[in-house]
């Protein structure tokens, strides 16, 4: 009854991860509470993950990462890497070199999220599409993660949950080679692939891009109208949903923000439905220039149009434009947002904002410079820096240089080590101490301590023996080699609807015991399986993969093209070199 009950579990966690019904922290939750009331694991065993070193070694490293992040270092020293190349295969190399080992000392997702704009930028001066570059560039910080044992949050669980059963945790660089060589295959792989296998889309005007031609318009003010001399945020075109993007007033134009008041003969540049149009024509003391407007219409020497992309960390996450008040704290209107393959124009202030979004934004040139340096949003193709936070940033790598060291020489415990350059970073003041609650992945962090004790669940119910029974049944004929394939396998399409840790944390309890049974190493098994779980390239689910996503302009099927065969040839190599370098 016990085994049926944590693998029905198990399937309904699957359901609901990928469904995304609910928040993967409230699924998971839900799945202790319901195995510490059935008596299937003790609260003191659902809970024990929460109180780990390898909990506290990712926690600190949110915060080591967000620091270097902010003080703009890695930016300057990427940017100055990259900007330097001027052939467009050794752009594709340098960028996604630079990507790699950033990234197999920090989280795979902030170094994404800070090349990728340098990375737009150098792109459009050397003329080659963003779409080329950025699946390289996620590639290579997901790749690049697979060096080390803080490469990825993967490794630190999958270390965490071998200490806590018994088998000897991972050393720091003790995968460095075999990472290497993976690292190096996806590198050659794009470096020989990426003219014929990656897609082309050319950049378009914003009007084309993002389809806004069909509900921007042109209003005049006439003396009649109603809503002269009223607020420009409180107009009575609000009531029919109509947003106004800027205002032109004799030979000035600007963008209205909450002391602007409406006066007759102004000019507003609107953004409204096809049926809002027609209400508009039809209403007295208004007349409808255009029924559609130009891209230069809506740029101007004084007014911009930019991109930016919500980055990890950033105040706007799972929040909408109106509850952020984005326009009055930045000064910025949104037209549009851009999300995986739709383009969100109707309704937007309503949207939830996510990891990877792009907006597209209007703005003084003024308020675009104000907001280059924002922890919330980076802009598309641009690049700022203060030299007051560099002297920061400097510091603050240094100190993160000497925690890697003290802890891989074993000088102190590597969870003591990176907590501790955690704590030195916020007093030198590279991250504000209010910041630290931003940067913190909550929902990865209650998902790997939850699922290391589902992991437990389905040691003391059985179910990881029963399941292992079958596997062994089914590939076990054929050699200890096949059901170590058979695992890695199974992890990688576990990671499509989980997350990679989630889905290793699942699968190892079921490969260590199926070791077992084969009198192999378990050890070996499990960092099979935490390979696997790194090399899954095939769809854009990876965060890294969904930052490039909209500034790729891609579609779902470019993901499946070139990272299915990266990824096949890539679970080849661990299934091969894993015996090599860990002995079966």
């Amino acid at each position: 009854m016990e085994i049926a009950l944590v693998i029905g579990l198990l399937i309904l966690a699957l359901v609901l991860f990928s469904t995304d019904k609910f928040s993967v922290d409230v699924v998971t939750i839900a799945l202790l509470v319901i195995l510490i009331l059935s008596n299937i694991i003790t609260p003191k065993e659902a809970f024990e993950g929460f109180s780990s070193d390898f909990m506290i070694i990712l926690a600190s490293l949110f915060v080591i990462s967000a620091a270097l992040s902010e003080t703009g270092l890695l930016v300057k020293i990427g940017y100055q890497l990259i900007k330097l190349v001027k052939s467009k295969t050794l752009f594709v190399f340098y960028t996604m070199f630079v990507t790699g080992f950033f990234s197999a000392f920090m989280n795979n997702t902030t170094v994404t999220a800070l090349v990728t704009g340098p990375v737009v930028g150098m792109c459009r001066k050397l003329s080659i599409s963003p779409s080329k570059v950025l699946i390289p560039v996620a590639y290579a910080s997901i790749l690049g993660g697979t060096c080390t044992l803080i490469g990825t949050s993967t490794n630190v669980a999958v270390s965490g949950y071998m200490n806590g059963i018994g088998l000897e945790p991972l050393a720091f660089f003790e995968i460095f080679w075999i990472g290497l060589i993976l690292f190096a295959t996806g590198l050659i792989f794009m470096v020989i692939f990426w003219k014929r296998m990656l897609p082309d889309y050319k950049e378009s005007s914003f009007t084309e891009e993002y389809n806004i031609k069909q509900y921007l318009s042109e209003i005049v003010i006439l003396k009649e109208s109603k809503i002269v001399g009223q607020s420009a945020f409180r107009t009575d075109l609000a009531e029919w949903d109509v947003r106004i993007i800027k205002i032109v007033r004799v030979k000035n134009e600007f963008i209205p923000n909450r002391f602007t008041r409406i006066e007759s003969n102004d000019i507003l540049i609107v953004e409204c439905k096809a049926e809002d149009l027609i209400k508009i024509k039809e209403s007295s003391g208004l007349q409808v220039l255009a029924d559609t407007i130009s891209d230069e219409k809506i740029q101007s020497a004084k007014i911009r149009l930019a991109e930016v992309l919500i980055t990890p960390g950033s105040r706007l996450l799972d929040r909408t434009l109106r509850e952020a008040r984005f326009r009055q704290n930045s000064d910025l209107v949104v037209l549009a947002i851009h999300r995986l393959e739709e383009t969100v124009s109707q309704k937007i202030g309503n949207l939830k904002l996510k990891i990877g979004d792009v907006l597209l934004v209007q703005g003084t040139q003024e308020t675009i410079n104000a907001n280059r340096n924002s922890t919330d949003f980076s802009f598309i193709g641009d690049f700022r820096m203060t030299m007051y936070k560099e002297r920061k940033g400097i510091l603050s790598a240094i100190i993160f240089i000497v925690a890697v060291l003290a802890g891989s020489l074993e000088l102190v415990p590597l969870s003591v080590a990176f907590l501790t350059a955690a704590l030195l970073v916020v007093m030198v003041g590279a991250l504000n101490a209010e910041r630290i609650y931003r940067v913190m992945d909550w929902k990865l962090l209650i998902l790997i301590g939850g699922m290391s004790a589902f992991g437990t669940a389905m040691e003391n119910s059985g179910a990881s023996e029963f399941l292992a029974t079958n596997i062994i049944n089914l590939l076990g004929d054929f050699g200890v080699i096949y059901v170590l394939a058979g695992f890695v396998v199974l992890v990688i399409i576990l990671t499509q609807p989980m997350s990679n840790a989630a889905a290793a944390l699942v699968v190892l309890p079921t490969a260590i015991q199926a070791a077992e049974m084969l009198d192999a190493d378990p050890r070996s098994f499990a960092i099979a399986i935490m390979l696997g779980a790194s090399v899954s390239l095939v769809t854009p689910f990876e965060p890294s993969c969904i930052l490039v996503y909209g500034p790729g302009k891609y579609k779902f099927i470019d993901f499946i093209k070139i990272g299915m065969p990266l990824t096949i040839i890539l679970v080849i190599l661990i299934i091969l070199l894993v015996p090599v370098f860990w002995p079966l």
